[in-house]
């Protein structure tokens, strides 16, 4: 597992958290080390094995975890980079929706050994979709979910996500859109602001 992955459970947990919550995960996963290399290629059970150890450590369900932890990726200021790369997917979240089969070719183009795992959208109706999420890693449809209601929160629209199941590695989400313009958004500029 490329380490951007790791990492960024690593700074989840240490963002939110505090650095000893972080410290006691890495000893509940049998870790020989504290800290992750973003550039670095991982054995793949290390990933499920840290998502477990964290559940554990933070005493709540592995899927509230993960999709605590798409949130995070969305909202903490520490990240800011990846809300940007998914707010260049269009200007309403409808548009930031039909983005998301490119997301993993995206991430390519800014990493280029890393490999997200393909994800395909279904229209159902203009407001209803379904998100199809492929990952060898239990749950990633529960990351996706925590990413689709921050972006949608980001773009102020109102919409419904529920985590229908899944299975042979493929999870779905239900989406519904209730109002593409419930509150305002959160502003975004294309050129990225120094300093």
């Amino acid at each position: 597992m490329h380490g951007l992955i790791n990492r960024a459970i690593q700074c989840f947990v240490t963002d939110s958290y505090g650095s000893d919550k972080w410290v006691e995960t890495t000893r509940v996963a049998d870790l020989s080390f504290v800290e992750f290399e973003a550039m670095l290629i991982y054995d793949d059970e290390i990933t499920p094995n840290l998502l477990d150890a964290v559940s554990q450590v933070l005493k709540r369900p592995r899927d509230e975890v993960m999709e605590d932890i798409g949130t995070y990726l969305v909202s903490h200021p520490n990240v800011e980079a990846l809300r940007r790369l998914l707010r260049f997917g269009g200007v309403s979240f409808v548009e930031f929706l039909h983005s998301l089969d490119d997301l993993p070719d995206r991430a390519r183009l800014a990493v280029s050994d890393l490999n997200l795992p393909k994800i395909e959208l279904r229209d159902h109706s203009p407001s209803q979709f379904s998100l199809i999420c492929d990952s060898p890693v239990a749950g990633y449809g529960h990351v996706m979910m925590g990413i689709l209601r921050a972006m949608a929160d980001d773009y102020g629209a109102l919409a419904l996500l529920e985590h229908t199941g899944g299975g042979q590695g493929k999870e779905t989400i239900s989406i519904t859109l209730v109002e593409t313009e419930f509150a305002e958004g959160r502003t975004f500029d294309l050129g990225a602001r120094a300093g």
